[in-house]
């Protein structure tokens, strides 16, 4: 295949027609040209994949198939039928739903009332609710699709919860359901449970339209994908016929190394050690309970789980930007003193570097520029000036060194930090903390919203970091990550550490049930 000419799975229409076809779509934000001539056919009754980097415009596209945006120009057909989407409620009229990355549920609504809310067909709510608990029932049996109706959304997992969302549709009448990064919450035996579910849609006659990064979730349970590039689609493919290899290829424009390469880490003393570690979070709950562990120089220790379970209250209490309730952060053989607003400054000057998970809220001020934010938590270090004065040439030309070796789009420091997509705004906050040689790396999410091409790079610049003699923490809600780049694994769940595996040994599965809160020692004999 050759990866800069796009290729098409079929030249004629499917035996079961067409379920969506776009013709010509554009869409532009100022001098952003979204989407570029586009042009997509999905059959119905299939699982249809879109892939592309970060501001490829899939997203875009989608939703102006949802009716979110309005197409500059170019025609929609649903079942053959041209369609003017003007908005969501127009799009589920027409059959299509989505399932959004963020649930859009109400969290002390029942499972019954979050699945009737805005569907009302009456001015008087229990004949409502009678009427959907009677066809809820019918679509679990025949889409497998079980949750407890009475149960409390706030109450059951995240995997129950997205069922509930494309119950939701199904409901609303959708034949045509659109999922946006579906398994970036989920464990892999719930991301399972959704390949099932999806499969069952398509048997029964559904058409799936799946927008995700990860190229072997693609190769499971797709059975077309369409591959955009820079607002433009530059193929179509069966997928039985592609491989993740040539994805990433026509994604990138050039040939992408998809596995990390790295040496047998050589572990030496222990730069960072947690002693029972007690965290709260905002609301006055527990998050982090009595967690203790080590991080070694010359070694990366992951912490895996699913997002929620106390992971980003760990780290932020660790680089100091929260409280904790007790325990002990020891850095180089020295307690630190964590607590209070200049905390993370007390880190920094110890030698702990922090990548936060949430660049926007902690990691950058997006109005700020780019060479502002190049230095943003160093502005008084030397190599900035002495005293009260900036050395604005110096910071600027830190910035500028930045921009090159992380290759941020575009090269403008002077740019405002907002005006940058969320893929480079994490690539300014990782030159950031990585250029500044420091002993501990604290880092969560690295490669979250970044570029499949950035993400090798990204990886090669951590086992770096690791070969120097760094010690690194790393969180990740991405399992493959987090396999790929530890030497040791840390599964946290419900604010304790279940287990510890060995990345080089220890299977998906076993993780996965250790996220679920079976400790190792069970989750190995299961």
């Amino acid at each position: 295949m050759n990866p800069q000419r796009p290729e098409t799975a079929a030249a004629s229409a499917p035996a079961n027609g067409w379920a969506i076809e776009l013709e010509q779509i554009n869409k532009r934000f100022g001098a952003v040209h979204a989407n570029k001539d586009i042009d997509l056919s999905i059959a119905r009754g299939t699982i249809h994949g879109i892939v592309g980097e970060n501001g490829a415009g899939k997203s875009t596209l989608m939703s102006i198939l949802y009716g979110f945006y309005t197409a500059d120009s170019g025609t929609i057909r649903v079942n053959g039928q041209v369609q003017a989407i003007t908005d969501s409620s127009h799009a589920l009229s027409l059959g299509i739903g989505m399932v959004h990355q963020h649930f859009m549920l109400v969290d002390n609504f029942s499972v019954l009332e979050n699945i009737v809310l805005g569907a009302e067909d009456s001015g008087f709510l229990k004949p409502s609710l009678d009427r959907a608990r009677k066809e809820l029932d019918r679509l679990e049996q025949e889409y497998d699709l079980e949750v407890d109706p009475d149960a409390i959304i706030e109450d059951i997992s995240v995997g129950q919860q997205q069922r509930v969302e494309i119950l939701k549709a199904l409901y609303r009448g959708a034949e045509t359901l659109i999922l946006d990064e579906p398994t970036g919450v989920l464990t892999p035996k719930e991301a399972d449970d959704l390949f099932r579910v999806l499969r069952t849609l398509r048997e029964q006659g559904k058409t799936v339209i799946l927008i995700t990064h990860k190229l072997r979730e693609i190769m499971a349970i797709t059975d077309t994908v369409s591959v955009m590039r820079q607002g433009q689609m530059v193929a179509t493919v069966k997928t039985s016929e592609t491989s993740p290899e040539q994805l990433a290829e026509l994604m990138v424009g050039r040939r992408v190394l998809l596995r990390v390469e790295k040496g047998e880490a050589k572990p030496g003393q222990t730069l960072l050690e947690v002693q029972n570690l007690v965290v709260k979070d905002d609301m006055g709950i527990t998050r982090v309970k009595d967690v203790s562990f080590s991080v070694r120089a010359g070694e990366i220790v992951g912490i895996a789980g699913v997002s929620g379970n106390g992971q980003s209250e760990l780290l932020e209490a660790v680089s100091g930007m929260r409280d904790q309730k007790s325990g002990n952060v020891i850095l180089n053989g020295n307690a630190l003193s964590l607590k209070g607003d200049d905390g993370a400054a007390r880190a920094r000057a110890a030698g702990l570097a922090h990548v936060p998970e949430d660049r926007q809220r902690m990691g950058l001020v997006t109005n700020f520029s780019e060479w502002e934010n190049a230095i943003l938590g160093y502005q008084n270090s030397p190599d900035y000036g002495q005293g009260p004065f900036l050395d604005i040439g110096a910071a600027k030309k830190r910035a500028a060194e930045h921009v090159k070796l992380f290759d941020v789009r575009p090269a403008n420091i002077n740019l405002k930090t907002s005006l940058f997509s969320g893929g480079n705004q994490q690539k300014i906050v990782l030159a950031r903390e990585m250029e500044r040689d420091p002993d501990v790396l604290v880092i969560g999410q690295p490669t979250r919203g970044v570029d499949i091409g950035a993400i090798e790079f990204i990886h090669n610049e951590i086992i770096k970091m690791r070969d120097e003699g760094k010690a690194i923490l790393l969180v990740s809600v991405e399992l493959d990550e987090i396999r790929s780049l530890a030497d040791r694994i840390i599964v946290m769940f419900d604010g304790v550490i279940v287990g510890e595996a060995d990345p080089a040994t220890a299977t998906e599965g076993e993780l996965g049930l250790m996220m679920a809160g079976i400790n190792n020692k069970e989750a190995a004999t299961q």
